[in-house]
Order: structure tokens, then sequence, then C-alpha cells
């Protein structure tokens, strides 16, 4: 990987609305850490930022950051982190990890894939990315931006494995061999799509009440009660009443049993 010249420079505004301030003045904050020295905040001119971005194939970006009035040489480091914002896209932070040229270092590396795969062409499937990212190591010059495969000789059933690509020179593929990358599989049927749907579903909202209601009272709305207890409840209701009204007068059948104990008096 080739490196990039950036431009950076010395940032003392670390507070919140400092850098809010920077951003509005058309820079954007960063910070540099790894290597021998110890981290340190920059800012960057934000249209350099954006169009250096915007030309990179990948995520992968190395850069030869010229900090102003730093002393000794150019700092070699790579884009780790890109912090965008939510609704506009704009750049609201970068994360620089120094390297040292003549040390190998580790990164993700996105898969892309080249032709058209014969069991899709023919076999009628459909090209699968298992997995769209897979690690490598090698000396800073030698970092692929993307790894490219090529899927056409792929038939239906069958996979391109980790062992199975082919790795630039002076690179390194890590990770399990007979792990997949790439496949090319039939197409989902309806079944099989309703039912992940079905596994993947949410909550009704009838289903949220019934939860709801449980919490509130300590009963399992969703299980029916037993023979017996549905008309002890409701009896228990009965002699409850609701605050501040009066308690319900006893049934016929209390009335003539408290009848003899009165005239016993």
């Amino acid at each position: 990987m080739k490196s990039v010249p950036l431009n950076a420079f010395p940032r003392a505004l670390a507070r919140g609305r400092q850098v809010k301030q920077l951003r509005a003045s058309g820079r954007v904050p960063a910070v540099i850490y790894g290597g021998q020295a110890k981290a340190e905040n920059l800012e960057l001119v934000a249209k350099e930022l954006e169009d250096l971005i915007h030309h990179s194939v990948s995520e992968n970006i190395l850069v030869d950051l010229a900090v102003k009035d730093a002393v000794g040489a150019n700092r070699l480091a790579l884009v780790q982190e890109v912090q965008h914002h939510p609704l506009h896209g704009n750049v609201l932070h970068v994360d620089f990890h120094e390297v040292s040229p003549d040390e190998k270092v580790t990164i993700m590396v996105p898969v892309e894939t080249i032709g058209e795969a014969v069991g899709v062409k023919t076999g009628g499937g459909v090209l699968e990315h298992v997995l769209f990212k897979i690690k490598v190591r090698a000396l800073p010059k030698d970092l692929p931006e993307q790894i490219m495969v090529d899927v056409t000789s792929l038939e239906l059933g069958k996979s391109i494995h980790i062992g199975e690509i082919k790795a630039p020179e002076g690179v390194e593929i890590l990770g399990d061999k007979k792990v997949s990358v790439i496949s090319v599989a039939l197409p989902k049927t309806e079944e099989e799509e309703a039912a992940e749907t079905a596994e993947g579903a949410v909550p009704v909202a009838g289903d949220v009440e019934m939860l709801k209601e449980k919490k509130e009272d300590g009963t399992d709305a969703a299980t029916p009660a037993k023979p017996g207890e549905k008309g002890a409840a409701k009896g228990a209701d009965k002699a409850a009443g609701k605050p501040g009204e009066k308690a319900p007068a006893a049934a016929a059948g209390d009335k003539k049993a408290a009848a003899p104990a009165e005239k016993k008096k």
C-alpha cells in the first residue's frame, strides 16, 4: 500500500465547544497514537481529508503525516477509525495508528469478487459473501487495500475458503483455512424466507401488553386460571371493594346464619 501525504497541525482545542468551533472553521480534530511517541492531538484540513477518503478504494489508508512545526521526520500511520456525522456524513474525528516501515501490522481487508460464477450464470444460484473482510498481516508498504477473488469457476453448492485465496506478494492471510468466504447457493424458497422472518419477529402489541400486565399485578395473564381460582378471585375483589367504598352487604345465607345469634343475646 502506497502512503499518501497529508498535512496535520498540533491541536490545543480539546473540549466540546472548542471542538465545534474547530469544525466550523474547516478543520477536523484527530489523534495519533502507537509507535514510540505518546498520543498527540492533531487537526486536519477538512477539504484535504475528504478528498483523500473520497479517492481511496477502501477504509484502509496509509498516510505520511507531515505535522507542522514538529521535530523530526514525518509520521507514518494507518487510518484506524473515521467518525462521520449520522445525518450529513461530514467527518467528525479521525484516529491514526502510527506504524513502523519495517514492522508487520495486522488489519482487516475487504474482499471483492471478479467475474461471474458459473453456478450463478448457468445453475441459477446466488453468489453469497460469507465474509466481507479477512485478516491479513504484512509490512505497511505491502498491505493491500482489498483482496480480489476470481469466482468465475465457482459452481453451484461450492465455496471458496480462506485457505484457497491467493495472497498478494509479501502478504499473509490469517484465520481458519476451512472457513468459507464466498459461496454459490440455491435461491431461498418462500417457505424458507417466511421461516426466517418468523424467527426474527418481535413481540406484537398484544404480547407487550400481556407482559406489562403480568409485571404490574404479579400474575401471569397468559396462563389460564385453575378450577376454582377464578371464582375465588372475583369473590375477593367484591369483598375488598374499591378504596373509599362501603363493604358490600352480606349474602342472604349469611344473614340467616347471623339472625339466631342476635336472638340468643
